[in-house]
């Protein structure tokens, strides 16, 4: 059969029903149908979900069938705090097992009915081992929880201490090569000041020359109004010719006069 090929599931609750003692179930989950073992450590009950069984429930309330398996172990691995289990009386030693749930916005309860175990003692101790496995089980996860914490807690530290001095090697990175930028910045800064005042100096000397150079170009001779009439007559040399006659005419004069 399907089920029986399948791996199943295991679950144990201890529950506490309304208006009963405690009582332990142990669960046997299959795709379509599951076992329960119950006791309240003296007497032990079971209840055997056949397929025929859990399909008839599961068309009742329009489930699939591994919907229907999925949400009975749901409520029958945990206790949940909004459901109301019982544990009742059904005559001749049965009882009934009951929990609620809500479907939308509708309080539903299942049913099942549970016969008394044809060996209670066996029925009670398979009980009590599988919580001693399980317990053992919980146990040593918890150990490999706890080791593999403490390595990661260890690794944690590395990758803290290994960030903090990156972090600081980081910081005197940059504080050197900011001192080493300032320096060179700072030396820069003294050449340009050093070739500026050239400059200036240069600009300086070159203006001089060039001022008293404009200022020869500005500066005229004065000429009187005599030399200018020299110079006009060196110029005119006709001029100078003219006025050689014109002083032995007047010479002659003189002479005859006398």
């Amino acid at each position: 059969m399907e089920d029986d090929a399948s791996v199943p599931r295991h679950s144990c609750l201890k529950l506490e029903p309304r208006d009963s003692q405690p009582i332990f179930i142990k669960g046997t989950w299959f795709a379509s149908r599951f076992d329960l073992s119950i006791t309240d450590g003296l007497n032990a009950w079971v209840c055997r979900a056949s397929e025929d069984a859990v399909r008839d429930r599961a068309a009742q309330w329009d489930q699939p069938v591994p919907e229907y398996v999925s949400l009975a172990e749901r409520y029958l691995g945990f206790q949940h705090s909004d459901s109301i289990y019982g544990f009742t009386d059904a005559g001749d030693d049965h009882k009934r097992l009951s929990w609620t749930f809500e479907k939308e916005g509708t309080k539903l309860e299942w049913r099942w009915k549970c016969q008394p175990s044809p060996n209670s003692k066996e029925t009670t101790a398979a009980v009590l081992d599988f919580l001693m496995d399980a317990n053992v089980g919980l146990s040593e996860e918890v150990v490999r929880k706890t080791q593999s914490f403490e390595r990661l807690k260890v690794e944690a530290e590395k990758c803290l201490t290994q960030s903090e001095n990156i972090a600081n090697e980081k910081m005197e990175f940059e504080s050197a090569i900011y001192a080493k930028f300032l320096g060179v910045l700072n030396s820069k800064k003294a050449k340009l000041r050093e070739l500026r005042d050239k400059l200036s100096k240069q600009e300086a000397a070159g203006k001089r020359p060039q001022e008293e150079e404009e200022s020869t170009d500005k500066t005229e001779t004065y000429v009187s109004d005599d030399e200018n009439s020299d110079i006009e007559s060196l110029k005119d040399p006709t001029a100078i010719c003219k006025d050689i006659p014109s002083s032995r005419s007047r010479g002659r004069k003189r002479a005859l006069e006398k």
